[in-house]
């Protein structure tokens, strides 16, 4: 059935929790066995705590380690773009972390002539006229905003699945020109992206052999959660798997998907064959604007009788309602709002269902928002994003080798 709902954690996920619980358990120590890069080892994985939530917050994050000994940062993890990059005191315009928060390089720059500089550099736009230059970065994300730097590379330690510590040189962005965009801007490190290019945190892992070329989060829908890179952390059982579509361009480095059709309360709508791109970055879901038109007039006809009528003067969101007394939880509502469902039609009984609480938001003034949102309107044009709303409460995998994303329900908390 389509309004089927999961209450339990399968036995799988339970010893999935078992194994995260041990791994946050421990810490970098001068006891712990260092990987010898020379000798060949089955790959592993490793998971990191993720703290945040959609609302009131906005984003999540994870705090990753740099440099040898370590320092943490609180970086945004987004599946929508493939480049890791940190605040660089260089000195910084922009910055919104203090001088003594941000990354310092230390003649540890990339050059010109690097492979890397060359997959993160577009010519024309960004020639290399020196090989032993520096490698200059811009990345520009789909709200406006930008960050402009050098690439660098460091030491990651990373704490294993297998119990070992690697200490892998990575390359990621020293971003010292940054701008907002819409919104405003963060209070987070940087960005680790976790999109699908030859510059990603992932792949160069996947390219010294450390992971399997996978990545993997868990929001809660109560804020925080966890994230993986590798495949020791896939539940064996009941996981729910659709084809990522492949671009014919190789500028394109994220996840999408489809085509979909959206069912409302287990029912077919209009609203047919959505091309979806997941994406970590995206507080909400965003839908074109015929689609998004159509998704409000559902749910607008549907609540027709009930306590519930706009309210205009709330603008967190654009489209909210208020009841008769302001609302204290997505529980005092969802009985009022039916669940949707995407149907992936490339793949069979591939469902990825969104009860209320994967929709809507209760704000501060206790009125419900919808938070799926009007891409168009934002200069998305016909692109549709699955954004954190739609992802909580599910274990969601990116298997690039396997050219698949799935998921599967899951409390999300360890």
């Amino acid at each position: 059935k389509m309004d089927m709902k999961s209450r339990g954690i399968p036995f799988t996920m339970f010893l999935l929790f078992l194994l995260l619980s041990a791994i946050f358990s421990t810490s970098f120590s001068k006891t712990d066995h260092v990987l010898n890069s020379k000798k060949p080892i089955p790959p592993s994985s490793v998971a990191f705590r993720i703290q945040g939530n959609v609302y009131p917050l906005g984003y999540y994050t994870v705090s990753f380690p740099i440099g040898n000994p370590p320092k943490l940062y609180d970086l945004d993890i987004d599946t929508g773009s493939d480049f890791t990059w940190v605040q660089c005191d260089a000195p910084c315009s922009g910055c919104t972390i203090p001088r003594n928060s941000q990354y310092k390089p230390r003649g540890n720059l990339v050059k010109c002539g690097d492979p890397l500089c060359g997959a993160i550099q577009s010519a024309p736009s960004h020639p290399c006229a020196d090989p032993n230059g520096q490698c200059d970065f811009e990345v520009e994300y789909a709200d406006q905003g930008s960050s402009l730097g050098v690439l660098v590379r460091d030491n990651i330690p990373l704490k294993l699945s297998n119990g070992s510590l690697a200490r892998p040189m990575l390359s990621f962005g020293c971003g010292y020109d940054l701008h907002s965009g819409h919104s405003p801007p963060p209070s987070t490190a940087g960005v680790l992206g976790l999109g699908n290019g030859k510059t990603s945190i992932l792949f160069q892992l996947n390219s010294l052999g450390l992971i399997r070329n996978v990545v993997g989060h868990c929001l809660s829908g109560r804020g925080g959660g966890f994230l993986f890179f590798g495949d020791k952390f896939i539940p064996q059982s009941g996981v729910v798997w659709t084809p990522i579509l492949q671009s014919s361009s190789s500028s394109v480095k994220h996840y999408k998907t489809g085509p979909a059709d959206l069912f409302f309360n287990g029912k077919p709508t209009p609203i047919k064959g959505l091309e979806l791109t997941f994406d970590s970055g995206s507080s909400y879901t965003y839908f074109n604007s015929q689609a998004h038109r159509a998704l409000v007039q559902l749910v607008t006809n549907d609540i027709k009788g009930k306590p519930l009528s706009r309210a205009t003067e709330d603008q967190t969101l654009p489209v909210c309602w208020k009841g008769p007394k302001p609302f204290k939880s997505l529980h005092d509502v969802s009985s009022n709002f039916k669940p949707l469902a995407l149907s992936f039609t490339k793949s069979k009984n591939s469902l990825l269902q969104l009860p209320p609480q994967a929709y809507l938001i209760v704000t501060k003034y206790g009125n419900v928002c919808l938070g799926i949102l009007d891409g168009t309107e934002i200069g998305l044009g016909n692109i549709n994003i699955i954004g954190d709303i739609s992802l909580q409460d599910k274990i969601v995998i990116y298997d690039n080798e396997k050219h698949q994303i799935g998921w599967a329900p899951a409390t999300c908390q360890v």
